[in-house]
């Protein structure tokens, strides 16, 4: 076997993105990602973190010069001691032939690639970037089509990671939930109904989905509820003004107004809570072989304007800490399905949320209260460079 790093090389570049497309031919629920959402987080260019980090990666060939496997590492030297005992790494975008020694060897070269600069442990799969992308490895929902930007991986990398000595860290829970009325209401614990309609028919609280027109208002009462919600949780940091429409302006050719609700309070109309829905991109890149040109547009473009997809994607949820437990969690919750049904021929009839660690018992029991069942695992894995360490999960928020 033999290890090439990546690097310029633009045939190395190309094979890094058309491994995992021989490897997952024969898996109908694998969905190809655009190849640029690939290349982009390589690209420093693109990828903010190579400000305060830096990255490589590699192809494992055979003897036939086949490629039998590929690899990350990377630093966020901003990160790597946050909330750790040691300086961590990670690594990310494995995929592998099923082959302890050639997986081991691509685990070999990131552990020592970090341990090089500074490293004591590594974190795996994960990605140089946000957690919303490419983070994990799947351990349950093989029958189902992957949320758009999460790992669809093939089952025995589990059993890859574990041997080669990495432990689980922490487990990623992505939960569903039917949008049809009837759903809803036999999942839905009564006394959701309850506290909800308590705050909904409450004229200090208002609840509404968003207007394009009116983007910029709607990116600050995101800012203001992130900034207190979110902000001191896995080390986010403050969401600044022009981050937070960025994000608005990156969403808008996506987004459906319906699907992203804000909740209001008082006179002044304070923003207190937001769930944030998309459209589940899966059901649209599918179809584009890795390619957003123009044929790529044309099949969006049809897809959205046929209405064909029938999933959302909850992407983030949020109240402000004064408002948590008062009933506005489940108010909003229900506010969105409740004006659906209103709607003749809704167009989503399905609802994914954003995965959910197991650290995070109160949005769990959240997830739970409002009916949903976990449709995929993923597990996120550490491993110690001193074999000696005691090993610690993530701990609790």
């Amino acid at each position: 076997m033999q290890l090439v790093e990546v690097g310029t090389n633009a045939d190395y570049q190309r094979e890094f993105i058309m491994f995992p497309v021989r490897l997952y031919q024969n898996d109908p629920k694998w969905t190809r990602p655009l190849d640029n959402d690939v290349a982009d987080v390589f690209d420093p260019e693109k990828n903010k973190f190579f400000r305060n980090g830096e990255c490589t990666r590699w192809l494992l060939l055979n003897e036939a010069k086949e490629t039998i496997g590929r690899v990350a590492a990377f630093i966020n030297r901003k990160t790597a001691t946050v909330g750790n005992d040691q300086p961590t790494g990670g690594m990310g975008f494995f995929e592998c032939i099923d082959d302890q020694q050639a997986a081991d060897l691509l685990f070999d070269t990131c552990k020592n690639w970090l341990a090089e600069r500074g490293m004591e442990a590594m974190d795996g799969p994960i990605n140089f970037g946000e957690r919303d992308r490419w983070w994990g490895a799947l351990a349950e929902g093989y029958d189902r089509e992957p949320n758009y930007g999460m790992p669809y991986t093939k089952p025995y990398y589990i059993r890859l990671f574990e041997q080669y000595g990495f432990q689980e860290y922490y487990q990623q829970h992505t939960y569903y939930m039917p949008l049809d009325e009837q759903g809803v209401r036999n999942a839905l614990h009564p006394t959701v109904f309850e506290r909800a309609n308590r705050i909904l028919n409450d004229p200090s609280f208002t609840f509404e989905h968003i207007r394009k027109a009116q983007l910029a208002k709607y990116a600050e009462d995101f800012r203001s509820i992130y900034n207190q919600a979110w902000s001191n949780n896995l080390n986010a940091g403050e969401m600044t003004k022009e981050r937070a429409l960025a994000l608005m302006e990156r969403m808008k050719p996506i987004l459906d107004e319906k699907l992203m609700w804000f909740g209001y309070h008082g006179p002044e109309k304070e923003p207190v809570a937001f769930f944030i829905m998309l459209p589940e991109l899966t059901h649209y890149f599918k179809r584009m072989n890795g390619k957003l040109d123009l044929i790529g547009k044309l099949k969006f473009l049809y897809h959205k304007v046929m209405r064909t997809n029938k999933q959302a994607f909850g992407v983030i949820f949020g109240v402000i800490p004064s408002f948590q437990g008062r009933g506005v969690e489940s108010a909003i919750a229900i506010a969105f399905p409740t004006e659906a049904w209103k709607t003749k021929g809704f167009q989503y009839e399905h609802l994914e949320l954003n995965w959910i660690g197991d650290f995070n018992p109160k949005m769990q029991r959240y997830a739970k209260l409002l009916g949903a069942t976990i449709a995929k695992r993923h597990i996120t894995f550490r491993y110690l460079f001193d074999r000696t360490k005691p090993f610690k999960r993530h701990p609790n928020i």
